[in-house]
């Protein structure tokens, strides 16, 4: 893959969290930094991807990386940290997945379409496991810092 083909897909994960970010009426003081992180959390996605750690620990570690972005994001901004996870999360849906199961499904190719449903379903877990780890550390963090201050 091509250096022009990855900028092209940065800059339209940007845009498709910007977008989504619109249709949920997330403040406009957020949407640049929740295109920032979504754009980021596909750049590790398809980094990861790209020298072959398989698609789901790509998900887990680019749902990781958004997760303790979102962290950030909500200290800095003092938003609350739902209102940059869930649009920065729209580029790693697997949707493409989720689709071709119902298409295989729909032609009687059940092999198939179980291939993908089993694969959007590890992707959609990979990505809950991914966020859960981040506040998981987020929380031990924040616990340990204010227990050091006392």
């Amino acid at each position: 893959m091509d250096l022009k083909m990855i900028i092209f897909q940065l800059i339209f994960s940007y845009l498709a969290t910007v977008g989504f970010a619109v249709t949920l009426n997330i403040p406009r003081s957020a949407l640049n930094l929740c295109g920032l992180i979504g754009a980021l959390g596909w750049l590790v996605y398809k980094s990861l991807y790209l020298v072959h750690t398989g698609i789901v620990l790509a998900n887990l570690v680019a749902a990781l990386v958004i997760g303790l972005s979102s962290v950030i994001a909500a200290r800095l901004k003092k938003k609350p940290m739902i209102l940059f996870n869930v649009p920065s999360l729209v580029p790693l849906v697997p949707g493409g997945q989720a689709y071709r199961a119902i298409y295989y499904f729909a032609f009687k190719n059940d092999n198939l379409a179980l291939r993908y449903l089993v694969e959007a379903g590890m992707i959609a877990g990979a990505i809950s496991m991914g966020f859960f780890l981040a506040e998981l550390g987020a929380q031990m963090y924040f616990k340990l810092a204010n227990s050091t201050k006392k």
